[in-house]
């Protein structure tokens, strides 16, 4: 008897065959409904900066500062961010917004506007406008599905308020249902 026979013997029938029946596009549109915050993740190994969006990004621990985020196989910075020891991920305001979309999109120089970008004194690329930003060393690597998810422990911070954002420009960047949105005072509920 198979391991996957062996544990659809156990499931309720009513769970039986379900992961068969989801399709890629309806597990897509759940999440279009589960707004997440924007980051944007950088890295270098040497052989020039890359970077990505990404909307995976969560906390994990506080004692060790932890991380973690996915990467899509489909994006050209994924080869280099598996490779590389150290990565910032910056967290972006719905002042970045250009920069989310700038590093969203395929087939350009992400990099090309050397305004928006530096590098750290580690070496790291790093975009100075983000709400916050946060150097981490790569720690653990799991391959899921057809992308890689990516723990990081955090060594540095840069937080918001220390670089002279607004208030307005440091409300956080969110996407949800394929738009993006901005948090203000005006959206609490509770």
């Amino acid at each position: 008897m198979s391991q996957a026979t062996a544990l659809a013997e156990h499931q309720p029938a009513s769970h039986q065959g379900f992961a068969n029946m989801l399709s890629a596009d309806d597990f897509k549109t759940a999440f279009r409904n589960h707004p997440a915050g924007v980051a944007v993740i950088t890295a270098d190994i040497g052989d020039g900066p890359v970077g990505l969006t990404a909307t995976s990004v969560i906390s994990v621990s506080a004692t060790p500062p932890l991380v973690v985020f996915s990467l899509s196989s489909a994006s050209s910075s994924t080869p280099t961010v598996k490779q590389a020891e150290t990565v910032v991920i910056h967290l972006l305001g719905a002042g970045q917004i250009e920069l989310a979309k700038n590093f969203a999109t395929s087939g350009i120089d992400r990099f090309a506007d050397t305004s928006i970008w530096s590098r750290l004194i580690s070496g790291e690329p790093y975009l100075p406008s983000s709400n916050a930003w946060l150097r981490g060393r790569v720690v653990n690597q799991m391959d899921a599905g057809d992308s890689t998810v990516v723990a990081v422990q955090v060594l540095q911070v840069d937080l918001p308020g220390e670089s002279g954002r607004t208030a307005q420009e440091s409300r956080p960047l969110v996407y949800h249902n394929r738009t993006w949105h901005s948090l203000s005072e005006s959206s609490v509920v509770a």
